[in-house]
């Protein structure tokens, strides 16, 4: 009997030795090996390891959330064979063999080959079934709209911070101290989805080197659209960072400055006009050439428009020896003012980063320079600059405050820089441009549409070439509101040299377009049968 109880024991101390013995191997001899296995399986870095807040659009569709992301790492002495392991995982990786290679003959028992993999390559490896080779996890930012508004939203980097848009701007809100704060963007999909369509399009149809489209409520400032041509797909930012490709995490709409061109006309007028300098009515010749210290300024074409010609006419032919009319009965001056008035010379304010022009040789005050301003070249502004300024002729005289994340706060009471019968009378002169002028085809049946055209010739200077005067590449833009006497509303569609000759064929169809899908989706009523 005693002989049997010994043996039992001797069995429990085998077993226990057994067992001992194991857990020393794992805990001990191959310890991190399974750390790294575990930490594989879900790596979580330090930087996002609180929940970082998500990004939403106003309809309620996902921009930017958090999201589990497979990834594929090696331990290398569990890899039996590597040259065959790394030609099969070069194939599945689209990787260098050697690369691999390194990977799988390394010492350490943990190797990270690549992360963010594909739902095709994860199930590659799944197939092939590799010894030493593991699919593990780590949480990180996925951006399901991939390339849709890229440039507002920008991305997250391999550090855990902002780069870029909103996730930038944003960043200290989205990281939180336990879970970040979610952001609801004024930014409606279906507006932002056929804006950045018709920009496609537009690369396709016209060439165009860049382009930006904005649509704003003009009385609010929320913007309803911010569309930049070319895009990114942030979650593969780190691609477009390696090319050296950095300038296309820029955003176009804040961050690029450009002549307008014609399209800041109604400005001048709206100047002229609220200072009783002129009416919607006043008369003036066309002389068809004005000289200034020795500098010829001509229309578009050298074109000579004969007989007596109103300040409306001036805007609906777009005559910038009219324009140069209506801004010297302002005075070069008052004109600068009005110019600060509209902000001009400042920031917008809006929740992105943003590029404000230093305007310098403007601001020297020769008359040349003046001369030119009143027609929109030789004055540099931001698209977004552009369209806040139009905001207040739309609105009724104010200077609003564009943003693109949902506020919950008191509506701002926004500065007022021209009168409501100064908005009312441009508003009507605007309307008469896409009547009678060279935004016919921005016209939609049974609504007042208000807009102005601008074609503006680029600087040798804008373009890094060291000469004076302007190339032969143009920007063409459009900015239109409706329903005109009750804006809804406001469009501004901005095109880098496209092959048309001016934006009448360019921007304005453009317009067209998105503005009558807005009416519809909104259910606008019209303002006449």
């Amino acid at each position: 009997m005693k002989w049997r109880i010994n043996l039992v024991f001797f069995l429990i101390f085998l077993f226990s030795a057994a067992l001992l013995g194991k857990l020393f191997f794992i805990q001990v001899l191959q310890g991190d090996f399974y750390k790294a296995l575990a930490q594989g399986l879900h790596i979580l870095p330090e930087e996002i390891r609180t929940e970082r807040g998500e990004i939403y659009f106003k309809n309620g569709e996902t921009l930017a959330i958090n999201w589990n992301w497979p990834l594929i790492f090696a331990s290398p002495p569990k890899v039996k064979e590597p040259e065959k392991t790394a030609d099969i995982l070069s194939s599945i990786l689209s990787f260098d063999k050697n690369f691999i290679l390194e990977k799988l003959q390394g010492e350490s028992l943990y190797a990270l080959i690549k992360n963010r993999l594909s739902q095709e390559e994860v199930e590659l490896l799944k197939t092939n079934n590799l010894d030493g080779i593991f699919i593990g996890e780590e949480r990180g930012r996925y951006y399901p709209q991939e390339g849709l508004v890229s440039q507002v939203v920008g991305f997250l980097g391999a550090e855990g911070s902002g780069q870029y848009g909103l996730e930038e701007y944003y960043d200290t809100a989205l990281q939180g101290s336990s879970k970040g704060t979610d952001l609801t963007l004024t930014i409606d999909y279906d507006i932002q989805f056929l804006a950045e369509k018709l920009l496609e399009g537009a690369k396709e149809n016209l060439d165009i080197e860049e382009g930006q489209i904005i649509v704003i409520d003009p009385y609010s400032g929320k913007i309803l659209a911010m569309a930049n041509f070319p895009n990114f797909n942030p979650n593969q930012y780190k691609e477009y960072a390696t090319a050296g490709d950095l300038k296309i995490f820029q955003n176009g709409a804040t961050q690029k400055i450009f002549e307008p061109g014609s399209v800041f006309k109604p400005i001048t007028m709206a100047a002229a006009l609220n200072e009783e300098k002129v009416t919607p009515e006043t008369t003036y010749t066309d002389p068809g050439i004005i000289e200034i210290g020795g500098w010829p300024i001509y229309n578009y074409e050298q074109r000579i428009y004969p007989g007596v010609l109103t300040m409306t006419n001036v805007l609906e032919k777009s005559i910038n020896t009219g324009a140069v009319f209506a801004g010297r009965q302002l005075g070069g001056e008052l004109f600068k003012k009005y110019i600060e008035k509209f902000g001009i010379f400042e920031p917008t304010g809006i929740d992105l980063e943003e590029t404000c022009p230093e305007n310098k040789e403007f601001k020297q005050g020769r008359e040349i320079n003046f001369a030119t301003a009143f027609f929109g070249q030789g004055i540099e502004m931001t698209p977004i600059q552009l369209i806040r300024a139009y905001s207040a002729i739309a609105n009724g005289g104010k200077l609003v405050t564009p943003y693109l994340v949902e506020q919950n706060k008191e509506p701002e009471a926004f500065e007022s820089i021209i009168s409501s019968k100064t908005s009312s009378q441009l508003a009507a002169m605007l309307i008469s441009v896409v009547e009678n002028g060279f935004a016919k085809s921005a016209r939609i049946p049974g609504y007042y549409v208000a807009g102005k055209t601008g074609t503006a010739q680029v600087s040798y200077s804008a373009l890094g070439i060291n000469k004076q005067g302007y190339s032969e590449k143009t920007i063409q833009v459009f900015v239109g509101f409706a329903p005109a006497l009750n804006p809804q509303f406001l469009i501004l569609v901005k095109l880098n040299n496209p092959k048309t000759k001016t934006a009448e064929y360019s921007a304005v169809p453009i317009f067209h377009d998105l503005a009558e899908h807005i009416i519809h989706q909104y259910q606008i009523p019209p303002d006449y049968d």
